[in-house]
């Protein structure tokens, strides 16, 4: 009997090191986390300051980072770490995605040598945790008309604003802010270090979520907030400088999505396999050979792109729209085999005690956020006609 990733020789395409670094992630994620998800879950709490030490012992926090502490492995390992991740829970991956590729990839893309140092180390061995404000109540897909403010007085910075859906916001150590700054009569967006404990700085945990439960999620405000001037990241200039960093959780996405549907596909064989309808398996039965096979051709065709993607971003060639490519797909793939999954598994579907329907749950999320499914089929619209629909 072939597994998914055999059906499609998945091993073949991939470097030594990058099987060994998978098999890392996937042991410790199968012994540390998944015999706890479905309670986390369920509970709606996430351990996220007692496992980041854990995470960052393994080398997970900022792993495709150069230096300061981090591992600077390949985009293409980092990929597969998010995979492996999210095949246990979207959440887990969600909080080492806004570590490393959110908040600790925006101070080493445009902190000052000062900031690095300060703060990538602890970070990245999961003694500080990071969070990273972009999204606000009424401003998620067109972040350009975002509220939050940053005015001088004297030397110092005054912040003003809120955050919403901010994973880690209520947990962090240090928040990576961006707010609308004026230079020279224009407003630029820039973005800020606010530690946790600025006065005037408030993070509430927000509750009564129906997706990514094991995960921590806060409501930011900032209330006359008081920033000394090096508190800027220097070289944060304008909007592309938050979407440079949302690039890059958005590569970790499109593996890590394929994570939930695998583990999806797995636990939907295993029990078509065992449950009797009929005084046959499920397995036997060609509608559900049927579901299993449009699904592994899916999930196969979702791997092959993502390590494409990986590959061309390890060359250092890949293109935004690639990047948005390969998020569409492996979203809108990987929610659909688990709807269909939950299918297969009838009402015991429905339980936390199989994963399926608590992946179809999380994947409503992460097909929303770092781009909604719409804006990137507008970002490939644009692409290959040269006309810009988003305005």
């Amino acid at each position: 009997m072939l597994s998914v990733d055999e059906l499609f020789a998945i091993d073949a395409l991939l470097t030594e090191d990058e099987r060994e670094i998978r098999d890392t992630v996937r042991t410790f994620a199968n012994h540390r986390l998944r015999p706890q998800i479905a309670e986390w879950f369920e509970a709606g709490t996430f351990p996220a300051r007692e496992l980041a030490p854990e995470l960052g012992n393994i080398g997970l926090l900022g792993m495709h980072l150069e230096g300061y502490g981090c591992a600077g492995l390949s985009a293409t390992a980092y990929g597969l770490a998010c995979q492996e991740l999210e095949a246990v829970d979207s959440g887990v991956r969600s909080m080492v995605s806004v570590q490393g590729s959110l908040a600790m990839t925006a101070i080493h893309k445009f902190g000052s040598e000062e900031h690095k140092q300060q703060w990538l180390p602890d970070m990245a061995a999961g003694r500080a945790l990071g969070c990273f404000g972009l999204t606000e109540p009424d401003f998620g897909s067109n972040p350009a008309g975002m509220r939050t403010r940053a005015k001088r007085d004297g030397t110092d910075w005054v912040l003003n604003g809120s955050k919403m859906w901010i994973t880690n916001g209520s947990v962090a150590d240090i928040a990576v802010v961006w707010a609308q700054t004026e230079d020279e009569g224009r407003q630029v967006v820039r973005g800020f270090l606010v530690p946790a404990d600025a006065p005037g700085f408030t993070a509430r945990e927000m509750h009564h979520k129906l997706s990514l439960r094991a995960s921590v999620t806060a409501e930011l405000d900032f209330d006359d907030v008081r920033l000394p001037t090096d508190a800027v990241l220097p070289q944060s200039r304008g909007l592309s400088s938050p979407l440079a960093c949302l690039s890059e959780a958005r590569f970790g996405i499109i593996f890590g999505a394929l994570g939930a549907a695998r583990d999806c596909l797995a636990a939907t064989i295993e029990y078509a396999r065992t449950r009797e309808v009929f005084d046959k398996p499920l397995a036997a039965y060609q509608l559900t050979q049927a579901k299993l096979a449009d699904m592994a051709l899916e999930y196969g065709k979702g791997q092959l792109l993502a390590l494409q993607v990986g590959r061309l971003k390890d060359r250092g060639e890949v293109l935004a729209e690639q990047i948005s490519a390969g998020k569409l797909n492996s979203t809108r793939e990987a929610i659909a085999i688990a709807r269909e999954c939950r299918t297969i598994l009838g009402a015991n579907g429905i339980t936390l005690d199989y994963p399926v329907l608590r992946h179809a749950n999380n994947l409503e999320s992460v097909l929303t956020y770092e781009g909604t499914a719409e804006v990137h089929q507008l970002v490939l619209g644009k692409a290959l006609t040269n006309s810009n629909a988003l305005r």
